[in-house]
């Protein structure tokens, strides 16, 4: 079959793209929130005396800072008055900002909050400040704090996500009161990014979560008919702000050692020395100007804390997708974001850092090189024993930015990996540009080089993406092309299907019923249309789903699937029915579960067959005290083959997760995870101390059983009715953030 070109495709969908555009825009009236644009808003004075960051809000900053009130909902619906009165200030001096909510609460003894570590608060009561130091609509620094003063920070990307891909040092107190509660806050400025001048305009956004009522609200109000939400933010001016240099060291050391019975040790675990870990690493950070930041990491501590959930390994088509915890690659990864990507888009990701597996070092560089040019950059020098292309290959990976007018943007990458004689490099271009209030397209457009280590031929493909978006109050509407070819690959990055053309569709309606228990009920659709330029076969899938919207955080789901499914030059119905809810249905209670039965492919791909089967997954969080936090989860999967109705298999994973957080700082974990699929089970404690990002001490212990034992008289493994421990594992790790 001959591939379709790129620019063959992109004029294929041309006419889509603008007639949704043209109806689109001639049913958009100005929004009023685009006046602000133009604005820079009241001065912030800077404090004479600063405030005591104690969760009091009697201190002489509130009264000479900003005050904002006047906070609306914007979900479930937009423009109401808030259930419960919101307070905000800001304020500054020369080293520091400066933050403070007071959230008026009727029944103080409802507030939902827990003591949990950083970033582990999103069931909880909460408050946002989002910032924007560059008033550019590109993205903004979070900070948030739950009612007992526990943060989260992150960055709000361009489309209005928080990705938590940021962590900083600052500072933060909250208490819970006869009238509420109230939050203080305090940020150095040597952990933000700004612009290095005399007088600047920032941009901030208030926010507050109730988790009862499922109000959320803002200062100023979000209005759905002006989709940019960074766009409307609050503008202010700053001056007299002290630029200091970001200079950072962060020493770590890693100990481990493991265990692990195999045959030559007769079945007893025995030390593995090379498992051992016995580390030094050295990581650091140097502010080149206010805007752009430098990283450098030498033997980098990349060991995890926590092992990854397990999932479902076996039936898969595509590799799994683990999510990236290292923070060397955390560090303001939502710069990797590209345009003209879609929801479950074939092309995941063009920077999947956990490609990088244990670099020798490595240096990063973010920030901006003029207010409107972003850029980022990584370099490792990967290390990879036993690799018979190359143990040490290098991994670039470069990306370019500059911001136009609102949040509109167009872009570069580039990614390479060098491995001896072979290589892969990607390059190519994105962007994202406003039609109007409520209309944005974005695309992008790569091409990859490959050459393998047999020095053949060098591959030359390409992935094209499109994608068109409408929304207001009542309506959302996703439009998206994709054009991957066959051979098309991205090493550095993450996507699970090629050889395809692919046009995708979401539309929902927003229906706001006058009922106190329906808060707002969404149906949508959601499906695309595939073909396999491989088998030259087109595939479908039709996605009709009821959603709705209730009090205590509560949505309930339930959906038909009309699909099939291109596996080996065959066709197979995927079709089924599901359901889906969520619920905090007390203070201390939160529930989740999902379920859906279709039909499936076993993907055998020299003797695929029709099934079907279930797949299932549920959690309940308990958490009796606001210290104590007990979470059990539980994954399902099965496949019953249509011909004869056997069950080939079922797969189910049973993990508990209990936290004591002794405070803010120190917590206890244990967590006990059992596969019935391949009888293991894994037991992982944990006492872990963080003081500020970078300054922590880890103490870990793991163990691993199964249900088989050592039988000398084979000799070998043989099954036992009993677990029997196969491996176990102590870590320690302790690391020093000293800012210079």
């Amino acid at each position: 079959m001959k591939k379709l070109p790129a620019l063959t495709a992109l004029g294929a969908l041309g006419p889509i793209l603008l007639a949704a555009a043209a109806f689109a825009a001639a049913q958009t009236r100005p929004a009023p929130a685009a006046d602000r644009l133009a604005e820079t808003g009241p001065p912030l004075p800077l404090t004479a005396t600063p405030p005591k960051i104690d969760g009091v809000l009697d201190d002489e900053a509130w009264r000479t800072g900003l005050k904002f009130d006047g906070f609306k909902t914007f979900k479930p619906d937009y423009g109401k008055d808030a259930s419960q009165r919101t307070e905000a200030w800001i304020a500054c001096d020369a080293s520091n900002l400066y933050f403070a909510f007071r959230c008026h609460d009727s029944e103080p003894a409802k507030v939902k909050a827990a003591i949990s570590k950083r970033d582990a608060i999103f069931q909880d009561d909460l408050v946002f400040v989002i910032l924007d130091p560059f008033n550019d609509q590109q993205s903004g620094f979070s900070f948030i704090v739950n009612p007992l003063g526990i943060q989260g920070d992150g960055m709000v990307n361009v489309q209005g996500n928080l990705e938590l891909s940021f962590d900083a040092v600052w500072y933060s107190a909250g208490k819970i009161d006869d009238q509420g509660w109230t939050v203080e806050a305090r940020v150095p400025l040597q952990s933000l990014r700004f612009p290095g001048r005399k007088v600047m305009t920032w941009r901030v956004i208030f926010v507050r979560f109730f988790t009862r009522t499922s109000e959320q609200v803002s200062f100023p109000p979000l209005d759905p008919e002006y989709g940019s939400i960074l766009g409307q933010a609050q503008p202010f001016q700053v001056s007299g702000l002290k630029w200091k240099r970001v200079a950072e060291l962060l020493p770590a050391f890693t100990f481990g050692r493991t265990q692990e019975a195999t045959e030559a040790s007769g079945g007893r675990p025995v030390r593995d020395r090379a498992l051992d870990i016995g580390d030094f690493s050295l990581t650091g950070k140097i502010g080149l100007t206010s805007e752009l930041t430098l990283d450098g990491a030498y033997n980098p501590d990349f060991s995890q804390v926590e092992a990854d959930a397990g999932q479902v390994d076996f039936n898969q088509r595509y590799s799994l997708y683990y999510e990236e915890k290292r923070p060397f690659f955390l560090e303001r990864s939502d710069l990797w974001q590209f345009g003209g990507a879609v929801e479950e888009g074939p092309l995941q990701s063009v920077v999947y850092t956990r490609t990088i597996v244990d670099p020798d070092f490595g240096f990063r560089l973010t920030g901006k090189v003029t207010p409107r040019d972003t850029v980022a950059a990584i370099y490792a020098r990967d290390n990879l024993p036993g690799d018979p292309v190359d143990p040490r290959p290098d991994v670039m990976i470069a990306r370019y930015k500059h911001s136009l007018r609102d949040d509109a943007y167009v872009g570069a990458f580039y990614t390479g990996r060098e491995a001896g004689s072979s290589y892969n490099r990607v390059g190519g271009l994105d962007g994202r540009f406003r039609l109007s209030p409520r209309n944005t397209v974005s695309f992008h457009l790569f091409g990859s080089l490959t050459k393998a280590p047999d020095a053949g031929p060098v591959d030359r493909d390409h992935a094209l993406g499109l994608d068109y978006r409408f929304s207001n109050r009542k309506w959302e509407l996703d439009l998206g092309y994709q054009d991957i070819s066959k051979d098309f690959r991205i090493d550095t990055g993450f996507v699970y299907r090629t050889g395809l053309r692919r046009l995708s569709a979401f539309a929902m309606h927003g229906i706001y019923p006058k009922s106190k228990l329906f808060q707002k009920i969404e149906p949508f659709y959601w499906g695309y249309h595939l073909y396999d330029t491989g088998y030259g076969m087109w595939e479908t899938l039709n996605l009709f789903a009821l959603r709705f919207r209730l009090p205590r955080n509560t949505m309930f789901r339930i959906d038909t699937l009309l699909a099939n499914e291109v596996y080996a030059g065959r066709m197979f119905d995927i079709s089924g029915i599901g359901m889906q809810g969520e619920t905090q249905i007390a203070k201390s209670l939160y529930l989740q579960l999902f379920g859906r039965r279709t039909g499936r492919a076993f993907y055998d791909p020299d003797d695929p067959y029709q099934g079907c089967g279930w797949r299932a997954m549920g959690a309940v969080v308990y958490q009796p005290v606001t210290q104590l936090d007990f979470t059990l989860s539980l994954t399902y999967m099965d496949f019953t083959r249509k011909l004869d109705r056997a069950k080939i298999y079922d797969y189910l994973i049973v993990r508990s997760r209990n936290t004591f957080q002794i405070n803010k700082y120190l917590f206890v974990r244990g967590i006990v995870e059992y596969n019935d699929f391949h009888k293991r089970m894994t037991l992982d404690g944990l006492v872990s101390f963080t003081y500020i990002p970078g300054t922590v001490v880890h103490l870990g212990y793991g163990s691993a059983l199964e249900k088989r034992e050592w039988d000398g008289g084979l000799p070998g493994f043989a099954p036992s009715a009993r677990f029997h421990e196969m491996k176990r594992g102590f870590f320690f790790k302790v690391s020093y953030l000293h800012r210079f």
